[in-house]
């Protein structure tokens, strides 16, 4: 069996035109899209994620706010900062790029990102909304992995869907959304005994545990749709959390690293600048 590969280019091309349609009506009404994002420190990843971000807002048509901060900066200057791009009428959504620099508390920061500008999905109220399964903002990643087995025909309905990583950011939401989609899901994690029982009896198998090529050939069902969310710098160049060679020779689908999921994010996150700023509007309007 060879899998189909899903790749993340042709489905985000497709959402993209979408999303420069939906930014051109909120110009031609006169309301500009703005995404501020607040990068603290030089970290080099970080230094790229932001770069391609500015990107995708070139090419869609959002305004991209770029707040650049030294990494010795305090917590509460930080704090500072995101209050005041919270106050300012022409900003619809916030990102504080992560991870922080040693020093600065993560949590006590989002905090200051109220749900109606934030872009990430991150907080607590929008992850409400998830698990009671009403409209909010989603976290990017997970939201792409959505739309990307949307795009290539996999309904999660009925499914055993097996999500091997618990983390808030793509673990734990990545179930709930799957769950909302009608899947039966179990969550694996370090803590999990005999994991691979688990993993093969997966119809969709999301990795996102952080380690190259832990999810090896033994451990999935033939014709499973296996989701690669992991990018792992190693000498070899990036890497997934799936041992791609082996896996895509008993899946029916698979996700490439680069190329797959990774593609997915930022587009997610311009599809929740949009949500926002037409939220906005509309409630302007009532």
């Amino acid at each position: 069996m060879s899998a189909l590969i899903m790749a993340g280019a042709p489905c985000v091309e497709a959402l993209e035109e979408k999303q420069k349609m939906r930014v051109a009506a909120l110009k031609e009404a006169g309301k500009e899209v703005c995404l501020a994002v607040v990068r603290v420190g030089d970290d080099p990843a970080s230094i790229v994620y932001v770069r391609n971000k500015k990107k995708a807002c070139e090419r869609i048509g959002i305004v991209s706010r770029e707040v650049l901060l030294g990494a010795e900066i305090s917590q509460e200057a930080l704090e500072a900062e995101l209050d005041q791009l919270a106050a300012d009428e022409k900003v619809d959504g916030i990102l504080l790029q992560l991870p922080l620099p040693k020093g600065l508390d993560e949590k006590k920061a989002l905090a200051h990102i109220p749900a109606e500008k934030d872009a990430d999905g991150f907080a607590d109220e929008n992850a409400g909304t998830l698990i009671n399964g009403t409209k909010g903002t989603l976290p990017c990643t997970p939201r792409g992995i959505m739309a990307l087995l949307s795009f290539y025909g996999v309904d999660p309905k009925g499914k055993h869907a097996v999500v091997v990583g618990r983390s808030a950011i793509v673990g734990k939401p990545a179930a709930l959304m799957l769950l909302n989609a009608d899947a039966t899901v179990t969550i694996c994690h370090s803590k999990t005994k005999d994991l691979a029982k688990w993993t093969r009896e997966a119809d969709i198998l999301v990795a996102a545990v952080g380690r190259p090529g832990f999810i090896t050939g033994d451990m999935v069902k033939p014709g499973a749709v296996v989701v690669d969310v992991g990018i792992n710098r190693t000498p070899d160049g990036l890497r997934g959390d799936v041992d791609f060679e082996a896996v895509s020779e008993i899946a029916s689908a698979i996700t490439p690293v680069p190329g797959g999921v990774g593609k997915m994010t930022v587009c997610m996150l311009m599809q929740n600048v949009i949500d926002l700023k037409e939220q906005k509007a509309a409630a302007a309007v009532e």
